[in-house]
């Protein structure tokens, strides 16, 4: 199955159009109203993404999921390659340095091997030399004069052996040492193709991800989601005004009079309320969480509150919710915006054509007021006057309003929240302006 387009809005009629990928904060009761439905189509977007539906369609082929983890996955594999790549052919280029350690190591031998070469040559001129003085002894020597003169020869061939040794030492070892210094370059130089070729191929694997998940975004059809007016979303138990500080709690139901088996129903939850007199949202001053009989308190973090199985036809759902808000909050209006919507196994999906709102206050924790001084009368003592603090408990009075909001014409911002779209869905959310004007 295919990610469904989710077309939910806060009007009954579908938008045929797209917003942007970010939402931001709604200029006025028609956007609070609109800011809403997107985050709720975001919601129930990313809970088909997940997976929560369909699965063995999922199994059959790679999901968006495993194809964008795959191309980030090649990405980084390319990003290493080209690190790698550009690693080698900076060790190639260290080696056609003259400061590399085998080429300081060849050029020293080479000097060495030069030395030796011309001490070899010095002592072979020697050896010539002492040879020629002894052929040139006249027959009127002396035993002492010739006996002088083959000493002198044997020492200048035992010189020039040395010489000839050290020659052919020096030539071994700066033929070694230049083997050792080309072998460098040539492996260096081995390395950066294999570290090109690498590239080359991850790059190439790179792109086949890359165009294996573009044109799976590409093929993926959206399934349109239909409203459902029968699945209704009633709150109960929120107050007129709840005072700052304090947590109250309400019962959510879910009612499904479509009159069949809804398979996986999510209730769609967004309390928004904005300072009064101004256009600050005080969204992130309130915690919502949401519980049944078998669940403890759970934050309402994705703008649902749990999910219902297999929802029969005319049965209900009741889930308890919590509002908590800070102590520290001004004075606000608000209002809480409520759907539901559901996914069967068999792909189909829908849910309220329209958001309830439910409209409320907050009313700023009032500071303790400061004990006055005692005061001295003219009789025969004092007297001590003291306060006491309001405690931290929801105001009492008649429960919030349902139906089309009277507060939303102060709603002008939204809180702060991004809704990432998926790839193949299609959100739109719109309000009646009539409902915006009332």
């Amino acid at each position: 199955m295919t990610t469904p387009a989710v077309l939910f809005g806060a009007s009954p009629a579908f938008a045929d159009s797209a917003p942007t990928a970010s939402v931001t904060a709604p200029a006025g009761a028609e956007d609070a109203a609109a800011h809403a439905g997107v985050l709720r189509n975001g919601a129930l977007a990313g809970k088909l993404r997940a997976g929560e539906a369909n699965a063995s369609e999922r199994a059959a082929k790679p999901s968006i999921e495993d194809l964008e983890k795959a191309a980030a996955e090649a990405q980084k594999a390319y990003d290493d390659a080209v690190a790698a790549e550009k690693a080698a052919l900076a060790a190639m280029e260290a080696t056609l340095a003259d400061d590399f350690p085998l080429a300081v190591a060849a050029r020293a031998a080479r000097e060495k091997a030069a030395d030796a070469a011309t001490a070899k040559t010095n002592a072979d001129q020697a050896l010539a030399d002492a040879e020629a003085a002894l052929a040139a002894l006249p027959e009127t020597a002396t035993p002492e004069e010739k006996a002088a003169a083959e000493k002198a020869v044997a020492d200048a061939a035992t010189a020039a052996g040395t010489a000839a040794a050290a020659k052919t030492a020096a030539d071994e070892a700066a033929k070694k040492a230049g083997t050792e210094l080309d072998d460098a370059r040539v492996a260096s130089g081995r390395a950066l193709g294999k570290a090109r070729e690498a590239a080359k191929k991850a790059l190439e694997t790179k792109k086949a991800a890359d165009k294996a998940l573009e044109d799976a975004l590409e093929e993926q059809e959206p399934v349109p989601c239909e409203p459902e007016s029968e699945l209704t979303a009633k709150l109960s138990g929120l107050p007129a005004e709840i005072t700052a500080g304090s947590t109250v709690e309400m019962k959510l139901r879910i009612t499904n009079g479509t009159g069949r088996t809804l398979d996986e129903v999510w209730p769609f939850v967004y309390f928004h309320a904005i300072e009064k007199g101004g256009y600050a949202p005080v969204d992130d001053h309130m915690h919502l969480q949401w519980s049944t009989p078998i669940q403890t308190w759970t934050d309402a973090d994705d703008y649902t509150a749990g999910s219902v199985s297999a929802l029969k036809a005319g049965a209900h759902a009741d889930i308890k919710l919590r509002l908590t808000v800070d102590a520290d909050t001004p004075d606000a209006v608000g209002a809480a915006f409520l759907a539901a919507d559901y996914v069967n196994e068999d792909g189909s999906c829908g849910g309220s054509p329209e958001l309830t709102t439910s409209d409320f206050a907050i009313a700023a924790k009032p500071a303790p007021s400061a004990s006055p001084s005692p005061s001295t009368s003219t009789g025969t003592g004092t007297q001590t006057q003291t306060t006491t603090t309001q405690p931290l408990t929801t105001t009492s009075g008649s429960l919030a309003s349902t139906g089309s909001s009277s507060a939303l014409p102060q709603l002008a911002a939204a809180a702060g929240a991004a809704v990432v779209l998926g790839a193949g869905a299609v959100f739109a959310a719109r309000r009646r302006k009539a409902d915006s004007a009332s």
